[in-house]
């Protein structure tokens, strides 16, 4: 009995060891996994117009039409702003570390209330429920939370985006970013 409670306390071990491996590997793992993983089939449907920018069909960047569209509404947002590409880009980031820019209508782990793009919570800061449901008007309160932060202009893409997200994990955002520029520069008019 005591080598079979021996054997359980390491494998336990062994386990826990594996699981917060994978939690520290996996953000990277999965960035290399999208960077190498064949783009996805796209419908081939008429390009449309978001503002001044003109959404392909896609793919660009492992992302189809009904994402770019999104990706479009926050660099608009980001344009009446006066706010340039870099900045649109770490938008467009955040949106793709938070909901893989799909506009989600249930919250996650961190809250249950979260809700949009940037799955931003229900606590006053992000307007109302329909703000938040809302591609531009969300990404709007992004941007104005964004530059409203002291230095923000001096930060990494990833730190810009954590100090209006407060993710859990601070280099969350990091693995997007190549995807997150290379959408930017598609769309850009």
């Amino acid at each position: 009995m005591r080598k079979v409670l021996t054997t359980l306390v390491v494998l336990a071990g062994v386990l826990a060891i594996a699981v917060g491996a994978t939690a520290v590997l996996a953000p990277n793992l999965f960035s290399r996994v999208w960077a190498t993983a064949a783009p996805p089939v796209c419908a081939k449907v008429a390009a449309v117009p978001v503002g001044e920018i003109t959404v392909p069909s896609g793919p660009v960047a492992g992302y189809c039409q009904d994402r770019l569209v999104n990706a479009a509404h926050i660099m608009d947002a980001a344009r009446s702003l006066g706010i340039g590409k870099h900045t649109q880009a770490i938008g467009v980031m955040t949106a793709m570390g938070e909901s893989g820019l799909r506009v989600l209508d249930h919250g996650d782990a961190a809250g249950a209330d979260s809700r949009g793009l940037f799955q931003q919570r229900d606590n006053g800061a992000w307007g109302t429920l329909a703000d938040r449901m809302d591609p531009y008007t969300s990404a709007i309160h992004f941007f104005k939370k964004l530059v409203s932060i002291p230095g923000w202009k001096n930060m990494t893409p990833g730190e810009a985006a954590h100090a209006v997200q407060v993710n859990q994990d601070p280099n969350h955002y990091d693995p997007y970013w190549a995807r997150a520029q290379a959408i930017v520069a598609a769309l850009s008019p």
